[in-house]
C-alpha cells in the first residue's frame, strides 16, 4: 500500500517542482507553499517503506497509511484539473510558457484557486507529519534505497531444519513427489557430476515440507553418507552459510578465523570422500562427484541461475485428502477427549474440509484452531485477516512480497484486487497498470509485460493452463487474500451479481476517492442515474450489462484513463469524448450495436489502445490518423470513399506495435500501401 503512495508521492513531487521554478510567475499568493510541500513529501517518503511493513498489523499505523493516501489522492487530483484546463485552453506563444500547467497557472483567478488548494493541503500535510513522530517510525529511505533490507514481519528471518512431525502430512500426492525426487536424486547417471535439482512454488505450498521427506526418507539415508540441510533466508551471508554447512558436514570443531577462504577449506575437509546430499532450502539470490544438491526457491529465475536439471519440480496444491489437520481425531480433540457425539463431528468434520477447500491445498494456510467458533470464522470470513493467518503463512508471504521491486509490488497488489470470477488476458492488466501509473516510459507495454512475467517466474501468479502464451494467469486464493489485506483501502469497487444497481451504489460511494469501478451483470439503471458522482473514478470496466443509458455521463469523469465496456449494449458514444483528456485505453469490443465513433474520438491524444472488434463499426472518423500515440488498435475497418481510403489514417501512427485490420482483403494493393506498414518498426502483431 504504502508503495503505491511513494509513486504518488514522487509524480506530485515533480509536478510541484515544476511549478515551484515558476511561482513568481503564477500569481499563486502563497509565497513557499510549493517548495515546502515538496520537503514535507520528500521527508513522508522516508518513512513510507517502514509504514508499509508496520500497516500489515499495528491500526494506528494502517490509520496513518490511510490518511496519507487520501492527502496524495487530493492533490493528484488537484494537478488533474490543473492540466486538464490547460490543456482544454491550450500556451500561448506570446507567454514564453511552455508547459501547460504553468500557461494554465498564469491566470490569476485559476492561481488563486489552486494556491488555496495547495495551503490547505500543506496544512493537512503539517498533521500528517506531526502525526507520524508518535510512530517512531525508522528512516529507511524511499523504497529504491531500503531494497532488501527492510525488516521482515514478525519475529524475523524464517528459519527452517529437517527435523518435523510427519504425522498429519501423507497421502498419495506428496508421497508421489518424494518418491519421483528420491528417484532422480540417487539414480546413477552416465557421467559423473554435481547435479542441481529444484522445487518450486509459491510461498507456504510446501517446499519446505516435501524437502524435509526427501531429507529423510530411509533411500536417500543410504545412497549419501553426509546429508546437509541449510536454511538460507534473504539476510544469510556467505560466511554464514559456510559456517552452519561446516556444522551439518559434522565437521569436530570450527576454524577459529572466520574469513571465507578458511571457511571453505575446513567445508572441503568435511566433505571430502563423501557422497553428498545438500538441500539449500528458501534460495532467494542466484547460487565429489555423484553428489546431489535440492534446491527449494520461489523463483523460475534462481534455477535458472543454479543450472538446475530440468523439468523443475513445480509443486501444485496438494491434494485436500492429504492433511490430518482436520481429520476425525483432529475433530474428536477440539469437540472434546471422551466425548463422541457423531453429530459434532460430523459437522466439524465438515467445516474443516471447508476451510481447506479455501486454503486451496496451501498446508501452510491450515492450522488447528482450539474451538469450533474458530474454525467457523476462518470458514466464513470471506477475506482473512492477517491475524488470522498462521504466523508461518504470515511470514512466508511477506518475504515474497517483500522481496518485491519497488515498481512490482503495485503491480501485484491491483493484480490481487480483480474480481476472482472474470478472466483478465495480460494486455488488460498491463493496460491498467498503466493507466494507475504503475509503469512509466514510452514502452510501457512492453515494461508492463516484463513486469507480469516477472511475477510469474516469483510464482506469484500462475499460467493457466487453458490458455497459450501465459496470456491468462491465476492466482492463489490465500496469497490473493494475503495481498488484498495490504491493500485493504484502495477504493475499488466490483460487483458481480445478476442485477446491479448503479444508483444505490451511486449513493453509497459518491466520495472522491473513488477511482476505480467494476461491474458485470445487468445495471438496474433508473430515470436520473448517471455516473457523474464517480467524478473522480480512473478506471471503469463494465461486462456483460447494460451501459447505454449510461454513455452519456462519460464526459463527466474528467480523470478518467481507463473504459472497458465490452459485450454491452452500448449503441453510442458522446460525441464530445474528447474531453476525456486523460483517456488512454478504451476496450469497445462485442458491442455489436454500436455503429459509428463519435468525431471527438480524434481529439484523444494520449490514447494508447483502441479494440473495435465485434463492433458495427464501419466508418473512421477524419482526423483519426492525429492519434499518434496509439500502441495497440484492433479491429480498424478498411472503408473507401471515393478516392478516399481509411487506411490512410494508419500512415502517421509509427507508434503501433499490434494492429488488426477488418476487410483488407477487399482493397486493391494501391490503397493498401497508404497503410504504410512498412514503416512501423515497431509492429510486432499484424493480423
Amino acid at each position: 500500500m504504502a508503495d503505491i503512495l511513494d509513486s504518488l508521492a514522487s509524480y506530485v513531487q515533480n509536478m510541484l517542482m515544476e511549478m515551484a521554478k515558476e511561482e513568481e510567475h503564477m500569481l499563486l499568493g502563497v509565497t513557499g507553499e510549493i517548495e515546502n510541500m515538496g520537503v514535507k513529501l520528500g521527508d513522508l517518503k522516508n518513512f513510507l517503506a517502514d509504514a508499509d511493513r508496520r500497516n500489515i498489523t499495528d491500526l494506528s499505523v494502517q490509520s496513518w497509511v490511510n490518511e496519507l493516501r487520501h492527502g496524495m489522492y487530493e492533490a493528484t487530483d488537484i494537478l488533474d484539473l490543473c492540466r486538464l484546463k490547460a490543456m482544454e485552453k491550450g500556451p500561448s506563444q506570446n507567454m514564453g510558457c511552455f508547459n501547460p500547467l504553468l500557461f494554465y497557472m498564469r491566470n490569476p483567478l485559476h492561481a488563486h484557486d489552486i494556491g488555496r488548494h495547495i495551503k490547505n493541503l500543506n496544512v493537512r500535510l503539517d498533521g500528517i507529519r506531526a502525526r507520524s513522530a508518535s510512530f517512531n517510525f525508522i528512516n529507511l529511505g524511499s523504497y529504491e534505497d531500503c531494497g532488501k533490507n527492510m525488516v521482515s514481519l514478525g519475529s524475523g528471518a524464517r528459519e527452517t531444519s529437517w527435523g518435523l512431525d510427519e504425522s498429519g502430512l501423507v497421502g498419495e500426492k506428496i508421497e508421489n513427489d518424494t518418491r519421483n525426487l528420491v528417484q532422480m536424486l540417487t539414480q546413477d547417471y552416465p557421467i559423473p557430476k554435481i547435479m542441481v535439482f529444484t522445487i518450486l512454488g509459491v510461498g507456504g505450498i510446501g517446499k519446505t515440507t516435501l524437502a524435509q521427506k526427501i531429507y529423510n526418507n530411509e533411500i536417500t539415508k543410504q545412497k549419501f553418507s553426509k546429508r546437509l540441510w541449510l536454511s538460507v533466508n534473504q539476510d544469510i551471508n556467505q560466511t554464514e552459510v559456510l559456517r552452519r554447512a561446516i556444522i551439518e558436514a559434522g565437521a569436530d570443531h570450527l576454524p577459529a578465523e572466520n574469513t571465507k577462504a578458511t571457511l571453505e577449506r575446513a567445508l572441503t575437509k568435511a566433505l571430502n570422500g563423501h557422497k553428498t546430499l545438500l538441500i539449500m532450502d528458501d534460495v532467494w539470490d542466484h547460487l565429489a562427484h555423484g553428489s546431489r544438491v535440492l534446491v527449494t526457491t520461489r523463483h523460475d529465475t534462481v534455477a535458472r541461475g543454479m543450472f538446475a536439471e530440468k523439468p523443475y519440480h513445480r509443486i501444485k496444491n496438494l491434494c485436500l485428502e492429504i492433511l490430518g489437520c482436520f481429520s476425525r481425531s483432529s475433530c474428536l480433540q477440539v469437540v472434546g477427549n471422551g466425548n463422541n457425539d457423531e453429530l459434532k463431528v460430523n459437522a466439524l468434520t465438515e467445516i474443516g474440509m471447508g476451510i481447506i477447500a479455501k486454503c486451496d491445498g496451501l498446508p501452510l494456510a491450515v492450522k488447528r484452531k482450539a474451538l469450533r467458533n474458530d474454525w467457523e470464522n476462518v470458514l466464513n470470513d470471506s477475506i482473512w485477516s492477517v491475524s488470522q493467518m498462521p504466523e508461518d503463512l504470515k511470514n512466508v508471504i511477506y518475504l515474497s512480497y517483500n522481496d518485491l521491486s519497488p515498481n512490482l509490488k503495485p503491480c501485484f497488489l491491483h493484480y490481487a484486487l480483480l474480481p476472482k470470477s472474470i478472466v483478465f488476458k495480460v494486455g488488460t492488466i498491463v493496460a491498467r497498470w498503466i493507466s494507475e501509473g504503475f509503469v512509466h516510459g514510452s514502452s510501457c507495454e512492453i515494461l508492463g509485460q516484463e513486469y507480469y512475467n516477472q511475477l510469474i517466474a516469483r510464482n506469484l501468479i500462475e499460467p493457466d493452463q487453458l490458455y497459450v502464451d501465459h496470456k491468462v494467469c491465476k492466482m492463489h486464493d490465500v496469497v490473493r487474500s494475503f495481498a488484498q489485506y495490504v491493500s485493504r483501502d484502495e477504493t475499488l469497487i466490483a460487483l458481480e451479481s445478476e442485477t446491479t444497481h448503479i444508483g444505490k451504489h451511486n449513493s453509497q460511494h459518491s466520495h472522491a476517492s473513488l477511482r476505480t469501478l467494476y461491474l458485470f451483470g445487468q445495471i438496474k439503471i433508473n430515470p436520473g442515474d448517471s455516473l457523474s458522482s464517480f467524478s473522480c473514478v480512473r478506471a471503469i470496466h463494465i461486462e456483460d450489462g447494460n451501459f447505454d443509458a449510461l454513455s452519456d455521463s462519460l464526459v463527466k469523469l474528467k480523470h478518467l484513463r481507463y473504459l472497458s465496456i465490452g459485450r454491452t449494449d452500448t449503441s453510442k458514444l458522446p460525441e464530445n469524448i474528447g474531453k476525456l483528456k486523460f483517456l488512454q485505453h478504451i476496450n469497445l469490443a462485442g458491442c455489436e450495436r454500436l455503429m459509428n465513433l463519435p468525431g471527438g474520438i480524434i481529439n484523444l491524444q494520449q490514447l494508447r489502445s483502441l479494440d473495435l472488434r465485434g463492433t458495427g463499426i464501419i466508418n473512421i472518423p477524419r482526423g483519426f490518423c492525429g492519434l499518434t500515440n496509439l500502441r495497440k488498435l484492433y479491429g480498424f475497418p478498411v472503408h473507401i470513399d471515393g478516392d478516399c481510403c481509411s487506411l490512410e489514417e494508419l500512415g502517421p501512427l509509427n507508434w503501433l506495435m499490434r494492429l488488426q485490420i477488418c476487410g483488407l482483403e477487399n482493397v486493391s494493393s494501391s490503397f493498401a500501401i497508404k497503410a504504410k506498414l512498412g514503416e512501423k518498426v515497431r509492429l510486432t502483431f499484424y493480423t
